[in-house]
C-alpha cells in the first residue's frame, strides 16, 4: 500500500483518510495549517444543510452515501447528522412546474421524495406562511450534517487503523523527483509520500499552481446569518438536538433556512458574486474567527430578510444578531474537480467539494487511487474535463462567477452562457450565421443547432404534411420547428452538418498500432484505409468513451473522440513510440449524409464514390475540386455520405464548394437538433450522456464493438449478463417530449431513467433512450414522467429507424 499524505484536514481530507484507511491504506498522514477540527476552511461554518437531489446522477450519488455514512457516525457531543428531511417550496408557477422535474431526478436516482400541497407543506414545517406557497417538494432523508463533528469522528476512525494528523502544519512546497511526487516540504522537514492528495478547500488552486496545475475554481463569499429567538421555536428543540423542522430551501428568493434551536439561520445567494482574493484573505478575515469568513454585508442582505419574513412570519419580530460572510469554492460548471495531475504522478486533487458530497467524492477518489478506477462514474467531475479555454483566468473567474448567481436558478438543460461566447469556431462560421445559424455551446465551440435560411423549406413541408407538435414552453426553449425539416429533408434528399468540434487526434509512430489494440475494445490493426468504431474502457470494464479510428497509414491513424478525458487518457498510457497530436483546431470537417449525397459529392472526385470501389467504413484521403481531404465513410446519422475533412485554410472553400454542387440536389445546411434525432433514430450511442464508466459494453448494446480474441484494458472486468440495458423507447402521443434524465415507471413503480431525447421526423414520435431493467422485454409498456406529466412508451428493437442499415450501404 502507499504512503499517502492528505492537504487539508476539513471534511474532504477527514473523509478520505478514513476511506483510505478502511480499505487497508494506513500509512496516512493528514496536515492542515489550521487546528484540529475546526481548522478554519469551509467545514468550519458550513450550515450543513444536505440536499442529496441533484440533477447529475453522480452527484446524487455523492450525496446520498454521505448521508448514509454521516448518519452512522458516533461522536461524544452528540449528532453528525440530524435527519429532519428536506422541504424546497414554490412561490411561482415556474418553481412549481420545476418541482416535478426534481421530484423525477429524485426517483430517477433512487432518492424518497414527494410532491406536496400547500397545506402539507404548513403541517410540515408550520412558520411557512400558507398563502405564499403554491407547493413543495419533500425528502425525508435530506437533513443536518454538523461539519466538524463529523470530520473528527471519521478522523478518529482513520487514527484507530493508523492514520496521523499533524495541525498547524502548512505544506510550503510539493516535492517530487524524475516526475513523480516523493513528499511535501513543511517548516518542520520534509514528510515523505508516495501519494499527495490536496484536499485544501479554496486554498487548492493556491497549492496546485505550485505543482504546474491549474484548478479552475474561485473562492466565493456566501452571506449567512442567525436571528434573534424566534417565539414559535422556543420549547420545541434542545440545545442537543439544535433542530425538528426540515431544512428548507426558497429557491425562487435565493434563500435556505434551518434551525439553531430557537433562532434561524438563513443562507443567502441573491447578492452580487463576491469573489475572494486568496493573496489578502488573511487581512481581510483578521477581525473575524477564523480566514473563511468575512465580515457581513449587511446592505447586500437587505433584499433577502425581506424575504425571509414574507415567506416565514415569526421572523418579523426577530433581527439579525450574528452574521458572517463564508467562503466556498465555484467551479464554472460547478462540479467538484477530482483526479490525478498528468504530468506529476501521485500527486491528486479533491477540490470544490461542499459537505453535501464529501464523503462521496472521498470513497470515489479512495477508490480510483488504490483500484485505478472508482466504482461510479465521476466524469462530470474529473480534472481534465475542461478544455484550454475553460483553464484561462478570465473564463474561469467569469464562469464560475455566473455559476454562483445560477445556483438556485431554473437552468434549462440547453440554456448556455451567453458571456464568453465566439471563442472556438469553425472556418464555416461566417457562412453558416449568413444562413441565420440559431448557436449552442460546447467545448467553447459555436455549433449551429438550427438555420432560419430554412425557414420557408420548413413550412412548406409542413403544409404538405410534415408533422410538427405542438411542443410545451420549457421544452420549446432553445428549440425550433426547423430541426424537424432539417432531419426530414437529410433522410430525403442531403445536408451538411458541421463535423469542426468532434475532437480528433492524430496517433503516429512505431508502435501507434499496438498502442491502439491495447487502448481499445476493436481490432484497428487492420488495412490501411479501414474505419473501426471501438471503446476505451477503465480497469473495471465501465464505457470511458466510443471512438472512430480510422487507419491513414502504416503508422498513421486518425482517431475520433468525445472529450478532453480522451486525450487524457491515451496521453496516460502512451509509450515512447507513439505521438498523440490534437490536430481539431487546425482541421474542419462537414458531414454530407442523405441520399443524394453520391449524386452530390461525385462530380468534385476525380476518384469512384461508388459503394463498391469505396465501401462503408472506409477512408479515402483525396481531392475535391483543388481541395485536399480526408473523406470517411461514416454515418453518424444513418444515412449514405461521408464526413469530409481538410486542414482549416481550407474550409470556407470547401463549405463553398459542397453548398453550391449541392444546390441542384436541395442541399440544406443543418444543425445539432436534427443531428441529434437522427442519431437517436439509428441507436448511436452519446457518450457521457448514454453511456458512462458505469456501463459496460453488453449493457449498453456495444457488445459488437468487442472483440474477444485481443486483450485490452478493462476486459478481465466485462460483466456479460447485466442487470440494466440501455433501450429505445418510442413515445405513443406524437404531442409528448421528452428532454433526458426523466423517470421511467411500470406498475407505478420507477424503474429506470431517460438519458437522450428527440422527435424523430422519420416515425412522427419522440424517440428517447433509457436505462432499464434486462428483464423488460421489445414491446413493453413503459411511463415516462415529463415535469409531472406522465406519457406511455413502448420499447422498440434498436435501432428504430433502418435496422438493416440498407440506407447507409447503398
Amino acid at each position: 500500500m502507499p504512503k499517502v499524505v492528505v492537504i487539508g484536514a476539513g471534511i474532504v481530507g477527514t473523509s478520505l483518510a478514513d476511506e483510505l484507511t478502511v480499505r487497508g491504506c494506513t500509512d496516512v498522514t493528514v496536515l492542515d495549517r489550521g487546528p484540529l477540527f475546526a481548522t478554519g476552511g469551509s467545514t468550519s461554518h458550513a450550515p450543513g444543510l444536505v440536499f442529496q437531489t441533484n440533477p447529475s446522477k453522480t452527484m446524487t450519488g455523492f450525496a446520498r452515501y454521505t448521508v448514509e455514512k454521516f448518519s452512522g457516525l458516533a461522536h461524544p457531543d452528540g449528532w453528525a447528522f440530524n435527519t429532519v428531511g428536506g422541504l424546497e417550496v414554490a412561490t411561482t408557477p415556474e418553481r412549481w412546474a420545476d418541482l416535478h422535474r426534481k421530484a423525477g431526478w429524485a426517483a430517477a436516482w433512487g432518492i424518497e421524495g414527494r410532491l406536496l400541497e400547500p397545506a402539507d407543506c404548513v403541517r410540515l414545517h408550520p412558520l411557512l406562511d400558507r398563502d405564499q406557497i403554491l407547493g413543495g417538494f419533500h425528502t425525508p432523508a435530506d437533513g443536518l450534517a454538523k461539519a466538524v463533528r463529523a470530520a473528527e469522528a471519521q478522523a478518529g476512525q482513520a487514527i484507530s487503523r493508523g492514520a496521523q494528523f499533524r495541525p498547524h502544519t502548512e505544506v510550503l512546497d510539493i516535492v517530487h523527483t524524475g516526475g513523480r511526487v516523493s513528499g511535501v516540504r513543511t517548516a518542520d522537514g520534509v514528510v515523505e509520500a508516495d501519494i499527495v492528495v490536496c484536499a485544501a478547500g479554496f486554498w487548492g488552486a493556491e497549492i496546485a499552481e505550485r505543482v504546474g496545475l491549474v484548478l479552475p475554481l474561485v473562492p466565493m463569499a456566501h452571506q449567512y446569518a442567525r436571528t434573534g429567538r424566534i417565539e414559535a421555536l422556543v420549547g420545541r428543540n434542545t440545545q442537543r438536538s439544535e433542530a425538528g423542522l426540515p431544512i428548507l430551501r426558497h429557491q425562487d428568493r435565493d434563500l435556505y433556512f434551518r434551525e439553531h434551536v430557537d433562532r434561524i439561520g438563513i443562507g443567502s445567494y441573491s447578492h452580487q458574486p463576491m469573489p475572494v482574493d486568496i493573496a489578502t484573505l488573511m487581512a481581510d478575515s483578521a477581525g473575524e474567527p477564523m480566514p473563511s469568513m468575512l465580515p457581513f454585508t449587511e446592505d447586500d442582505f437587505t433584499p433577502a430578510w425581506r424575504a425571509a419574513r414574507t415567506l416565514i412570519p415569526a421572523l418579523g419580530d426577530s433581527k439579525v444578531e450574528e452574521a458572517f460572510n463564508g467562503i466556498f469554492s465555484f467551479t464554472p460548471d460547478g462540479f467538484s474537480i477530482m483526479g490525478e495531475h498528468r504530468d506529476l504522478s501521485g500527486f491528486w486533487v479533491a477540490e470544490a467539494v461542499w459537505v453535501t458530497h464529501s464523503a462521496g467524492v472521498a470513497r470515489a477518489t479512495a477508490e480510483w487511487i488504490l483500484d485505478g478506477a472508482p466504482s461510479v462514474d465521476v466524469h462530470e467531475c474529473d480534472l481534465y474535463r475542461f478544455e484550454d479555454v475553460a483553464r484561462s483566468p478570465r473564463f474561469v473567474m467569469q464562469t464560475s462567477t455566473q455559476a454562483f448567481v445560477e445556483v438556485y436558478d431554473i437552468v434549462h438543460p440547453y440554456q448556455f452562457r451567453t458571456a464568453l461566447r465566439g471563442l472556438r469556431t469553425s472556418p464555416f462560421y461566417a457562412r453558416q450565421r449568413e444562413l441565420g445559424a440559431y448557436f449552442y455551446e460546447g467545448g467553447g465551440w459555436e455549433r449551429p443547432a438550427w438555420y432560419e435560411a430554412n425557414a420557408a423549406v420548413a413550412q412548406q413541408l409542413f403544409d404538405y404534411g410534415l408533422a410538427c407538435p405542438p411542443r410545451d414552453e420549457w421544452s420549446a426553449r432553445y428549440w425550433s420547428p426547423i430541426s424537424i425539416a432539417e432531419a426530414h429533408l437529410t433522410r430525403e434528399r442531403v445536408a451538411m452538418y458541421d463535423m469542426t468540434p468532434l475532437t480528433r487526434y492524430e496517433v503516429t509512430g512505431p508502435d501507434a498500432t499496438a498502442f491502439l489494440q491495447a487502448m481499445t475494445t476493436n481490432n484497428v490493426d487492420k488495412s490501411v484505409g479501414s474505419v473501426t468504431y471501438t471503446l476505451l474502457l477503465d480497469e473495471n470494464g465501465g464505457i470511458r468513451s466510443d471512438i472512430t479510428v480510422a487507419r491513414l497509414a502504416e503508422r498513421r491513424y486518425q482517431v475520433a473522440v468525445n472529450s478532453p478525458l480522451d486525450y487524457d487518457w491515451l496521453l496516460r498510457h502512451a509509450p515512447d513510440g507513439v505521438t498523440i497530436r490534437d490536430i481539431t483546431g487546425g482541421t474542419c470537417g462537414i458531414g454530407v449524409w442523405g441520399p443524394r449525397a453520391r449524386n452530390m459529392v461525385q462530380p468534385l472526385c476525380a476518384d469512384d464514390l461508388s459503394h463498391e470501389a469505396f465501401k462503408y467504413f472506409r477512408a479515402r484521403q483525396t481531392y475535391l475540386g483543388a481541395i485536399p481531404v480526408t473523406m470517411l465513410r461514416v454515418s453518424y446519422v444513418g444515412e449514405l455520405g461521408w464526413e469530409i475533412y481538410t486542414s482549416a485554410e481550407y474550409g470556407a472553400a470547401l463549405w463553398d464548394l459542397l453548398y453550391d454542387a449541392g444546390k441542384p440536389h436541395g442541399v440544406v445546411a443543418a444543425g445539432r437538433i436534427a443531428f441529434n434525432s437522427l442519431r437517436i433514430e439509428k441507436g448511436y450511442r452519446l457518450s457521457g450522456t448514454d453511456i458512462t464508466t458505469e456501463h459496460h459494453p453488453a449493457a449498453a448494446g456495444l457488445q459488437f464493438a468487442v472483440r474477444a480474441d485481443k486483450d485490452f484494458i478493462g476486459k478481465a472486468a466485462l460483466d456479460t449478463a447485466p442487470r440494466t440495458l440501455l433501450r429505445s423507447i418510442v413515445f405513443d402521443d406524437p404531442a409528448a417530449v421528452a428532454l433526458g434524465k426523466e423517470a421511467v415507471y411500470v406498475d407505478d413503480r420507477c424503474v429506470g431513467y431517460t438519458t437522450s431525447a428527440g422527435y424523430s421526423a422519420t416515425v412522427g414520435r419522440t424517440i428517447a433512450y433509457a436505462w432499464l431493467p434486462a428483464h423488460i422485454a421489445v414491446g413493453d409498456t413503459v411511463v415516462v414522467d415529463y415535469r409531472g406529466t406522465r406519457h406511455t412508451a413502448v420499447v422498440h428493437a434498436d435501432p428504430v429507424v433502418d435496422p438493416d442499415m440498407a440506407r447507409i450501404r447503398r
